[in-house]
C-alpha cells in the first residue's frame, strides 16, 4: 500500500484507520464539526495526534516535517497566501496545460493576490500543491467555491494526476455525486470514528 494509517486520533480527531493504493481516492464526508479538517491536518503532520501513519512503507516521524508536506500535501479549504502576486507562491511557473485545464488566465500570474476571486485561490491553491509532485494529496473541499464546469475541471486534472503519478488522494466532500464519482470506497467520520463504506 502506497498509504497507511491505522488508529489515527488526536485533538477533535475520531479514531480513523484506512489504506489507500497508488491511484485510489478516498472520499471523506460528515457532519460539519465532526474533525474532517483536523483529520486531513493530522495525516499532513500540522497537529498533535496518535496512530501510526506511514508512507510506502516508511512511518510519518522517520521522515522530516518538512519533506513529509512535500509528499503527503495538503491543500486546506481556506487556502493560505503569504506572499503580493501569485507567482512569489510557486518555486517555477506550474505546466501550461495543467493551468489550462483549470481556465485560469495567464494574467494571474503576476496578479496580486489580494484581487484573486474564491474560485481562482481555490484552482491556484491546487496547482501550488500539485507543483510539490506529491504522492498523496489531502483535499479539504477543492471544488467547494467552483461552479460546476470549474469544479468538473478541477476534479478531472486531480484523477488524471492520481493516475499519471500513482498518487493518491483524501478528498472532503459534501457533494454525493463527488463521492460516487471518485472511489469505490468511502469514509464516513462520525464523532464515534471514522467508518469505510463500499468495495474493500
Amino acid at each position: 500500500m502506497l498509504f497507511e494509517v491505522k488508529e489515527l486520533c488526536g485533538p477533535n480527531v475520531p479514531r480513523v484507520s484506512f489504506a489507500l493504493a497508488a491511484g485510489e481516492v478516498l472520499p471523506v464526508r460528515g457532519e460539519s464539526g465532526v474533525g474532517k479538517s483536523q483529520m486531513l491536518r493530522a495525516l499532513a503532520d500540522l497537529s498533535p495526534h496518535e496512530g501510526e501513519i506511514s508512507l510506502g512503507g516508511v512511518e510519518q516521524q522517520s521522515i522530516p516535517a518538512t519533506d513529509w508536506r512535500r509528499q503527503v500535501a495538503l491543500v486546506p479549504a481556506e487556502s493560505g497566501w503569504w506572499a503580493d502576486t501569485v507567482a512569489e507562491h510557486f518555486p517555477s511557473p506550474p505546466s501550461e496545460t495543467w493551468w489550462e485545464r483549470l481556465r485560469l488566465r495567464a494574467a494571474l500570474w503576476e496578479s496580486p493576490v489580494e484581487r484573486l476571486s474564491s474560485g481562482e485561490r481555490q484552482r491556484l491553491a491546487v496547482l501550488r500543491a500539485l507543483a510539490l509532485k506529491p504522492r498523496v494529496l489531502l483535499l479539504d473541499e477543492p471544488t467547494a467555491n467552483l461552479d460546476r464546469d470549474n469544479a468538473e475541471a478541477m476534479a478531472g486534472l486531480l484523477l488524471d494526476y492520481l493516475r499519471d503519478q500513482g498518487a493518491a488522494a483524501v478528498w472532503i466532500s459534501h457533494d454525493p455525486r463527488e463521492i460516487d464519482a471518485h472511489g469505490d470506497r468511502w469514509l464516513e467520520m462520525t464523532p464515534e470514528g471514522g467508518v469505510l463504506h463500499g468495495t474493500v
